[in-house]
């Protein structure tokens, strides 16, 4: 990649300039997330559940490119409507959270076979099977954020990935979750298996594409819980995949992370790969706010990670 400021450097400018600030939040309860676990190739069966860590020798990810690669004219924006919805399989369901770790979160890779292209920062709709008991109507279509790049997990560009937690409702009267109150959508993506069929819709959304026209530009990532699910497509674009975006990136991606405990990281490996390969261009921090205590002595949240990281940069 060339010749690259130090990291310290790096960090006062983008603290100085805050060229890119963007909040991430997960459910209602976001602190809940995934710990150091596998996360990696050969965890889910098969060629397209494998998550690839780093690109294939002599393969590079560049055949879903605009052109030039920055440019944002031709992405792609509600191929797949409501109405007309896509169906694709679902790959591999795999819960990511560890025992500690209040809550479950899974990681879930569909097969689209190269027909509802997306790109990093843009979100799928999900339509769950069955009727809304209040109305007797089809539910509605659930909005995630996209959690892989335009390549997928394996590379190929034919498969995506969502990052969801499973919503329930701990009811204090009956001591136990009442599974009438469960998130309808999070629940049915969470318990699929391979090969069952998903009705999606999208992509969607401009407002979280990457700005790659300069390559020296700075990513400040902030997220709780699922919101990271953006991020993870953004720097496995940057620092796994060898796209024209990574190969030219020059700037800082400075990702902070929000949950509860150690035990609930979410792609700790990869970031920490990511890390240790790109040292002066890539940085994470996390706020586990049941483990970690501020300066005032109170529990450690995103924000007073944030404040800490830009203070000890400066």
């Amino acid at each position: 990649l060339g010749s690259r400021p130090t990291l310290t450097s790096r960090l006062k400018q983008a603290t100085m300039k805050a060229v890119i600030l963007a909040l991430a939040l997960g459910g209602a309860d976001a602190l809940r997330a995934t710990p150091r676990m596998g996360l990696l190739s050969g965890l889910f069966g098969g060629n397209k559940g494998t998550i690839l860590t780093e690109s294939p020798a002599g393969k590079k990810q560049d055949f879903l490119e605009a052109s030039p690669y920055w440019d944002q004219s031709t992405v792609p924006v509600n191929t797949f409507k409501n109405k007309s919805p896509y169906t694709a399989k679902v790959v591999s369901c795999k819960r990511i959270v560890g025992p500690e770790a209040t809550g479950e979160t899974c990681h879930i890779i569909f097969d689209h076979k190269g027909n509802m292209p997306y790109w990093e920062g843009q979100s799928y709709g999900v339509i769950p099977p069955g009727t809304n008991p209040k109305n007797g109507k089809p539910h509605t279509v659930r909005l995630y954020s996209i959690a892989s790049s335009r390549y997928g997990d394996n590379m190929a560009g034919k498969t995506s990935s969502l990052c969801v937690r499973r919503a329930t409702y701990w009811d204090p009267d009956m001591g136990k979750e009442d599974p009438a109150k469960k998130g309808v959508c999070s629940n049915f993506l969470c318990d699929a298996t391979a090969g069952e069929q998903v009705k999606m819709t999208g992509p969607t959304g401009k407002v979280m594409l990457m700005p790659e026209e300069k390559a020296d530009t700075d990513y400040i990532m902030v997220a709780t819980g699922t919101g990271i699910a953006p991020y993870r497509g953004f720097i496995r674009r940057l620092f796994t995949e060898t796209t024209p975006a990574g190969e030219a990136y020059k700037g800082l991606a400075w990702l902070f992370l929000g949950v509860a405990n150690s035990d609930a990281l979410l792609y700790d490996e990869e970031w920490q790969a990511a890390k240790s390969k790109f040292p002066d261009n890539f940085r994470v921090d996390y706020a586990l706010s049941r483990e970690e205590k501020n300066k005032k002595g109170g529990k450690m949240y995103i924000q007073d990670k944030v404040r800490c990281g830009v203070a000890q940069s400066l």
